[in-house]
């Protein structure tokens, strides 16, 4: 009982990091503003320990930085994939700049960090769609990553 414990908590500290990570995005999307800028933007409010009211731990921190730094590497592999998953007709580019942002660091934990089970990475980024968006957004958002997730994880699918 302890193990998954800590598995909930250690998500739901992950869960804040991927907040974060998303309107990081977010905001480099809409405005433009660099990684480095971004980085520095929020790694001045994560050496505080704070964001938005909630307390992080520098394992946090490195899990944002991961996110961010992970999506800007790999956006080129990774929007082609999400286009392809989106319905015919909306191309990523045409999607809200919070759904990018949400979808693009779905996909790239699905792709990059398989450590996490491709189920909690879809759970988590619904649930931070959620915070957002509309019921029907978060269901785009769930097919989407869903979708990539057999693609990309195939194996975690097989049997069942």
């Amino acid at each position: 009982m302890a193990d998954g414990t800590s598995q909930i908590r250690k998500a739901n500290k992950r869960g804040a990091a991927r907040l974060a990570a998303v309107q990081a995005l977010y905001q480099m999307d809409l405005a433009g503003t660099g990684l480095n800028e971004i980085m520095a933007e929020f790694e001045s409010h994560w050496l505080d320990g704070e964001v938005e009211g909630v307390k992080y731990l520098p394992a946090e921190a490195a899990y944002f930085r991961d996110i961010v730094t992970g999506v800007v590497r790999e956006q080129t592999r990774l929007d082609p994939q999400i286009d392809t998953a989106l319905a015919r007709g909306w191309p990523l580019k045409r999607i809200e700049a919070v759904l990018r942002a949400v979808l693009r660091a779905g996909a790239y934990e699905l792709a990059c960090r398989s450590d996490v089970p491709a189920r909690v990475v879809m759970a988590e980024y619904v649930d931070v769609a959620s915070a957002f968006v509309d019921k029907d957004e978060t269901g785009m958002v769930n097919a989407v990553l869903d979708q990539l997730a057999h693609q990309m994880r195939a194996g975690e699918f097989a049997g069942g």
